[in-house]
C-alpha cells in the first residue's frame, strides 16, 4: 500500500536541502522526475503495519546524473528526518575517499540549510555528522570489513558498489546488521561495472530479474537506467533512454564530444558506455565477440567421445595459479564441429584466499565440478599427470601441445606414460594462426564448447597482441583475468589442424587476418 503522507515527508525533506556543485550550489534540490518516483516509491510503499516495504533499493545509472547528490541527501534523510532515535547511518564505498565524496557533499548541504546547521555536530576527523536531537550519527566507512560487526545499523548508503574489491563489506553492513531496526534502508547507488563476478553484478542481475519478472522479492526496489549490450551506443535517442537528468544536470554537448572522440579511439568506446550509458563493459579492447561464443554451447555427450582422436593443449601458468588442460576433437566429417572439453586445477589451502583477493567463484566452480582443486598451497602436477593418464585410458589422444616455461619434469612423465608431447611457442609465429582459427570457428558456429563458465570468463578476459604484419596472439599481462584455458585450447586446437588429414589448413589457403 502506499502513504502519501510520508513520500511526501520524505520528498519535502530533501527538496529542502541545496546543491552543493558548479553552477547549482545553492540551488534548491527539487527533484527531478526520476529522483521524485524513486524517493516516493520507497518512503511511501508501506506494509499493513506502515513500516516501509522495501529495505534495499539498489540504484545503476550513469554518472554526472545527480547520483553523488541524492546519495548524500538520503544520508540526511535517514539520519535527522526518519524518526528513529540512535539511528546509525553509514556512507560505504570501496576506500575511504571515495566513501567521503558523498559525505562531502552532506556537509556542504548542512552549512547550507540553517535548521540542519543547528542541530548537527559535525566530527571532520572522523567523518561523522552526529544529529543531536535524537543523538544519531552519519559515519563513513571504508572496505576493512572485519572491523565493522556489531554495528547496529538503520541505513547504509553504498557508492559506486561496483568498485568494491570483494563482497565482504557488502555482506557485513547489509546481512542481518539492521535486525534491531523496524526499518532499516540499504541504499545501493551505482554505475555499471566490468567485473561480471563481482557482488555488484550479482545486485545488478537480481534487479534486472525482478525488473523482467524472472524473479520475485518484495523488500527490493530495483532501478536501472541503461541501454541493451546490443542498442546502438551512438544514437542520441539512446542516450536519453540512460540518462534522465540529460539537459538537466548533463550537457549534452559533452556527452556528443565524449562520443565524438570514443568513435576515433577503440580504447575510449568501452568507457563511454560504461560511465556514459551503463553498459557492463569488459575491458578496453575484448577480442572474443562473446555473443558469438555464447552461442557455441550445445551440449556434449561424453559417451560418444569414448576413443576418438583428440588433440591436447597444456598450460601449466605458476605453480600457484590455475593450470589448464584441453581437448580438442577435430570433427571426422563436414557435419561435425570441433568438440571442446577444457579441465583447470587450483590449490586447495588458497582457494579462499583467491576467491576474497580476486572476487572470482573459484569456489562455487568447484563445487559445480568444473574446477579441481590439488591438496596444499601449490598445483601438485602428479594428480594432474594421474588424471591426463586416465583420460588416456578413455580418449585416444595424439598429441599434447605445451608452453615450454616450466614444464620439463611434467613433460619427462608424460612422454613416459606413453604420450606424443609437442613444445608450443607462445610467440606470433606459432600462436597467430590457431588464434585467428579459434575467432573464424566461433563466428561460423563451427565449435562446441558446452557454456563451460570458467573457460567462458577465460575467454572473455583475453586481451590480444598485434605486430606489423597483422600477426595476433593472446596477451596475459594486458589480458584482464587469467587466460590460461583459452591459451591451453589455442594450441590444442592448433595440433587438431594440423594433423587433420595430415594437411595443415593453413598450407591450403594461408593465414586468415580478422
Amino acid at each position: 500500500m502506499f502513504d502519501e503522507s510520508k513520500a511526501k515527508h520524505a520528498i519535502d525533506f530533501i527538496n529542502n536541502l541545496k546543491h552543493t556543485k558548479g553552477q547549482w550550489r545553492g540551488v534548491p534540490f527539487d527533484l527531478l522526475p526520476w529522483q521524485n518516483k524513486i524517493i516516493g516509491d520507497i518512503f511511501g510503499t508501506v506494509k499493513e503495519n506502515g513500516y516501509r516495504k522495501y529495505n534495499t533499493a539498489y540504484i545503476e545509472i550513469p554518472k554526472k546524473n545527480g547520483k553523488s547528490e541524492l546519495a548524500a541527501a538520503v544520508a540526511l534523510l535517514m539520519t535527522c528526518g526518519d524518526g528513529e532515535w540512535g539511528a546509525e547511518v553509514y556512507g560505504c564505498a570501496s576506500d575511504r575517499q571515495q566513501a567521503s565524496i558523498v559525505f562531502d557533499v552532506a556537509v556542504d548541504m548542512v552549512d547550507q540549510c540553517p535548521a540542519l546547521k543547528k542541530r548537527i555536530k559535525p566530527v571532520m576527523s572522523i567523518k561523522r555528522l552526529v544529529y543531536k536531537p535524537t543523538n544519531s550519527f552519519y559515519q563513513v566507512l571504508s572496505a576493512e570489513a572485519y572491523t565493522k560487526h556489531g554495528l547496529n545499523v538503520h541505513a547504509v548508503v553504498f557508492d559506486e558498489l561496483h568498485a568494491q574489491p570483494n563482497r565482504d563489506l557488502f555482506d557485513v553492513m547489509t546481512k542481518g546488521s539492521g535486525d534491531a531496526r523496524t526499518q532499516p534502508l540499504f541504499f545501493l547507488i551505482t554505475t555499471a561495472g566490468t567485473d561480471r563476478n563481482s557482488i555488484c553484478y550479482e545486485q545488478h542481475q537480481k534487479a534486472t530479474d525482478i525488473l523482467e519478472g524472472r524473479k520475485i522479492d518484495s523488500t527490493y526496489y530495483p532501478v536501472i537506467y541503461g541501454i541493451d549490450d546490443n542498442a546502438d551506443w551512438g544514437d542520441e535517442k539512446n542516450w536519453f533512454i540512460a540518462n534522465p537528468s540529460l539537459n538537466h544536470t548533463i550537457d549534452i554537448e559533452k556527452v556528443r564530444n565524449a562520443h565524438n572522440s570514443a568513435k576515433e579511439n577503440a580504447a575510449e568506446e568501452n568507457i563511454f558506455r560504461q560511465l556514459r550509458l551503463n553498459q557492463w563493459v569488459k575491458q578496453s579492447i575484448r577480442w572474443m565477440q562473446m555473443e558469438k561464443w555464447d552461442a557455441c554451447d550445445d551440449s556434449i555427450n561424453l559417451e560418444e567421445l569414448k576413443g576418438r582422436e583428440c588433440y591436447g593443449g597444456l598450460d601449466l601458468s605458476s605453480s600457484i595459479d590455475i593450470t589448464a588442460f584441453v581437448l580438442v576433437f577435430p570433427p571426422r566429417n563436414d557435419t561435425e564441429k570441433y568438440i571442446v572439453l577444457p579441465y583447470f586445477w587450483i590449490p586447495e589451502e588458497n582457494m579462499k584466499t583467491r576467491v576474497r583477493r580476486d572476487h572470482v567463484p573459484y569456489d562455487i566452480w568447484e563445487k559445480q565440478g568444473y574446477i579441481k582443486t590439488t591438496e596444499g598451497n601449490v598445483v601438485h602436477y602428479g594428480f594432474i599427470e594421474t588424471f591426463i593418464e586416465e583420460l588416456g585410458e578413455k580418449y585416444n589422444i595424439k598429441e599434447i601441445a605445451f608452453d615450454r616455461w616450466g614444464a620439463v619434469q611434467m613433460v619427462q612423465n608424460l612422454e613416459g606414460m606413453g604420450f606424443t608431447v609437442v613444445a608450443f611457442g607462445q610467440g606470433y609465429k606459432d600462436m597467430s594462426p590457431p588464434t585467428k582459427e579459434l575467432m573464424k570457428l566461433t563466428l561460423e558456429k563451427k565449435l562446441i564448447h558446452s557454456g563451460n563458465p570458467v573457460l567462458r570468463w577465460m575467454m572473455d578476459n583475453i586481451y590480444v597482441r598485434n605486430d606489423p604484419a597483422g600477426n595476433i596472439k593472446p596477451d596475459k599481462e594486458k589480458s584482464t583475468e587469467r587466460i590460461d584455458g583459452a591459451v591451453a585450447l589455442i594450441m590444442a586446437l592448433d595440433r587438431a589442424i594440423r594433423n587433420e588429414n595430415r594437411d595443415s589448413v593453413y598450407e591450403d589457403r594461408g593465414i586468415l587476418f580478422i
